[in-house]
């Protein structure tokens, strides 16, 4: 079995704590590697090191941290299937999607790379003349960054690589059921020709590690991907230090199927939506919402083929769902089913640890479809597996109701053929993200990536907005006149009003 340490300024150093931790294949149970359960002196040594690197980092010209990132895409390119087959051992998600999550890296690093050409500002027309205005974007500094399990690769390559290109340095903390893809990453970090210090890497328990990154005075920043209730606690404890925080939480997505719809297409959408990584995905398709009209023959078509999906080992091609993360993770998605009985929610297919043969050895849990009515905790609270709640809607209004009547908003989807009903949606649903006869996952990297309400606090990832989150604007003015003028006082505005009252 493989065993690492922690990643201070460029070497693979012990933790303080001498205490590990091990990660296990999620399909077999199998031990994959020993990791240190960081400390958060551990982390001190990781923020000092960072510091030390960032004058450096930062004076780096943006377009040179690029071509580090640009190197960085072609090595990840490389090493696609590799990287995609670790992953599947790792975390579960079968070896299509894993591959899907390699190239978001891949694509991810390509985009912020060609940021380093722009990291583009304003330029605006002065008041006063023989005057020049413009803003500029400086990075945070030390940027903390806590990532979660579901994407491994993926969420880990949305943080890094805006943070780098815009100069930041970083403290990384991974979630720690899937530490051991992110030690690939650090390898390739290397061999594209990151300086020493520039990326470092902790690994431990977010009550700890993840607390002394959010609360030490030498971060500047950070961007944690994962719960409401953990992104609540960095959100004030971030704000006790007036930093920038940047969260990603939940989302419970709803997928609006209008009597209009392609009906075989909106099946396709709700499987993968609320099926696809064993519904363990931020904008999984958690709620259906069908329009009475169609409602039967959807609900009929949908179970026969969700009672189709093959379950098992995630790296055979013919799999459709994989395992969940974890026991925990499986005991509360079976808990939330018990929670949808015990609310009178009628469940119409799966609804069980899924057992037999390789399933035992694994964290399998059947792919499960109630019917349920508005209201139940089923349908508001974010379970994060493969349970899907069917509800019906009477009509466009009611479904656009039950579809924002959560506290999340991050993804959301309708089924219709009519351009005015997708263009009310688009306008109506309360949501970061709307698709219009696609499912609720999907997301670009082109675009910006988050949501409002609770599943967020404004930042956006991915897209040009991305780096947003990892700079702050400077003003600048630059007077050539060689005489002090005086804003907003030395402008002859009663030159101009005078001809305007003389009509």
């Amino acid at each position: 079995m493989e065993q690492y340490g922690i990643y201070i300024n460029g070497k693979w150093v012990d933790s303080t704590s001498r205490e590990t931790f091990t990660t296990r294949n999620p399909a077999t149970g199998e031990p994959l590697a020993e990791f240190p359960k960081g400390t958060p002196e551990d982390v001190d040594r990781a923020v000092k090191a960072a510091r030390k690197a960032l004058p450096s980092w930062k004076a780096t010209p943006a377009p040179l941290r690029a071509e580090i990132l640009y190197n960085v895409a072609r090595m990840i390119e490389k090493r696609k299937e590799e990287l995609a087959t670790l992953l599947t051992k790792e975390m579960g998600k079968i070896i299509a999607e894993a591959r899907g999550d390699v190239q978001e890296g891949i694509d991810i690093a390509k985009l912020m790379a060609s940021e380093g050409r722009r990291l583009k500002g304003e330029t605006v027309k002065s008041e006063l003349p023989n005057k020049f205005c413009m803003s500029i974007r400086m990075p945070l500094g030390v940027v903390g960054l806590i990532t979660p399990w579901n994407f491994p690769f993926a969420i880990p390559c949305w943080k890094t690589m805006p943070a780098l290109v815009a100069g930041n340095t970083i403290v990384f903390k991974p979630a720690t059921d899937t530490p051991l893809l992110l030690t690939r990453l650090i390898e390739i970090f290397e061999d594209a020709g990151l300086p020493p210090g520039v990326f470092n890497y902790v690994t431990g328990s977010g009550g700890v590690v993840g607390e002394a990154i959010v609360s030490h005075p030498g971060v500047d920043g950070v961007s944690f991907t994962g719960s409401v209730e953990v992104g609540r606690r960095v959100y004030t404890q971030g704000a006790k230090r007036l930093i920038r925080v940047e969260l990603e939480l939940g989302g419970k997505n709803p997928q609006i199927v209008m009597d209009d719809a392609n009906i075989d297409l909106a099946i396709e959408g709700a499987l993968f939506g609320a099926f696809g990584t064993a519904g363990q995905r931020c904008t999984a398709t958690s709620r259906l919402i069908i329009h009475e009209k169609v409602y039967d023959e959807m609900l009929e078509k949908l179970v026969e083929r969700t009672e189709r999906l093959k379950l098992g080992n995630p790296l055979d091609p013919s799999v459709d769902v994989g395992p969940v993360i974890n026991q925990g993770q499986m005991e509360k998605i079976l808990g939330y089913i018990d929670i949808g009985k015990r609310e009178g929610a009628k469940l119409v297919t799966g609804g069980e640890r899924a057992t037999g043969g390789e399933l035992d050895r694994g964290w399998f849990v059947e792919p499960t479809i109630f019917e349920a009515e508005h209201g139940m905790r089923i349908t508001k609270e974010e379970i994060f597996g493969p349970v899907l709640a069917v509800m019906k809607a009477k009509n466009f209004d009611e479904a656009i109701h039950i579809a924002n009547d959560v506290e999340y908003g991050l993804s959301s989807s309708i089924y219709t053929k009519n351009v005015n009903t997708a263009f009310k949606a688009i306008e109506l649903l309360e949501a970061g993200i709307t698709y219009v006869n696609a499912p609720t996952i999907g997301a670009e990297i082109s675009l910006p990536f988050g949501g409002v309400k609770n599943t967020g606090n404004g930042w956006r990832e991915a897209g040009s907005a991305a780096i947003d989150g990892y700079t702050e604007i400077k003003s600048v003015y630059i007077d050539y006149s060689d005489k002090l003028q005086k804003a907003q006082i030395d402008v002859p505005y009663e030159k101009y009003t005078k001809h305007v009252e003389q009509g």
